[in-house]
């Protein structure tokens, strides 16, 4: 099985965070990052061009205003080192989406999203925002 490229650099620091740490002190490998629950479903949404969706059980929906109800395809979760990403195939392109803790604005409400997105579809990078059922962005009203 051949990796994006974004899989690929993702998986080098999460290599990176099982060796062991004994020169920093601790005497122990770095955990993966545990800040998402797999029990969680995340949500993301972005602007220019619009773009969302949700991956809940291994499985993502992504919307777009052309495709208001969504494309559903399998994803494979991977934990790195500050953050969570979900690979997939999106039609004939590749789905890398990489959900790190930050706040975030999606600059066109008055909410705060507790985490950051970046999508790559294919070679195409999207920035935008996430939050899961059980972290909620504050602010504005609910979609």
């Amino acid at each position: 099985m051949r990796l994006p490229n974004f899989a690929i650099l993702l998986a080098s620091a999460s290599l990176a965070s099982c060796q062991s740490a004994g020169s920093e002190g601790n005497g122990g490998p770095t955990p993966a990052f545990d800040g998402i629950s797999v029990t969680e479903t995340v949500k993301f949404t972005g602007t220019e061009p619009f773009w969302g969706g949700s991956i809940a059980t291994n499985v993502a929906n992504y919307s777009t205003p052309d495709d208001p109800g969504g494309t559903s395809f399998p994803v494979e979760r991977f934990a790195g080192l500050n953050g969570v990403s979900f690979s997939g195939k999106l039609g004939d392109a590749t789905f890398d989406l990489m959900v790190t803790p930050g706040k975030c604005s999606d600059g066109m409400s008055d909410r705060t999203y507790p985490f950051v997105a970046t999508l790559m579809i294919g070679s195409e990078k999207r920035e935008g925002c996430a939050w899961t059922d059980k972290q909620p962005f504050t602010g504005g009203e609910a979609a």
